[in-house]
């Protein structure tokens, strides 16, 4: 059963001593909405490249106890990713496997990075303009611009 992981876990987990590709892994499966930022050492794997990759990464990652999958909002590509990882890593390490733990990232990427933007251990490569909105909604008047330096 593939549990969810809050983001302040995840945080933690990267600010502990444990070791990033070593203790733990984030695997990233958006697409190119993967543009303005990132998790601090996740490994990109597209989703629409998942299916063809999968199996080499059950080979690359056979010694890691936790993986972590998420996509933009963890709802469709991060969980599906996550199952077709459990079931192939079932598939090709049978009985050699290690004790482990697959997770999805509850909320995705825009929600941690909405958390944790500012903080460089935890965030690479954030970009405003993909984030922060042009429009917002003002009580009265709609939407309205957000002025941007």
């Amino acid at each position: 059963m593939v549990r969810y992981i809050e983001c302040d876990e995840l945080a933690a987990l990267m600010r502990s001593d444990k070791v990033a590709k070593k203790d733990f892994i984030v695997v990233d499966v958006r697409d190119d909405d993967r543009v303005g930022g990132h998790i601090k050492h996740s490994v990109n794997m597209p989703s629409g490249e998942f299916p063809m990759n999968v199996d080499e990464l059950v080979k690359e990652t056979k010694e890691v106890p936790l993986l972590v999958f998420h996509c933009a909002l963890s709802q469709v590509r991060g969980p599906k990713a996550a199952r077709i990882y459990e079931e192939t890593r079932k598939n090709i390490l049978e009985g050699d496997d290690i004790p482990h733990e697959v997770v999805i990232l509850r909320d995705g990427f825009t929600q941690f990075q909405t958390k944790f933007k500012n903080e460089k251990d935890l965030v690479e490569e954030w970009d405003k303009d993909t984030w922060e909105p042009e429009w917002q909604f003002n009580e009265g008047h709609g939407f309205v611009s957000v002025n941007r330096p």
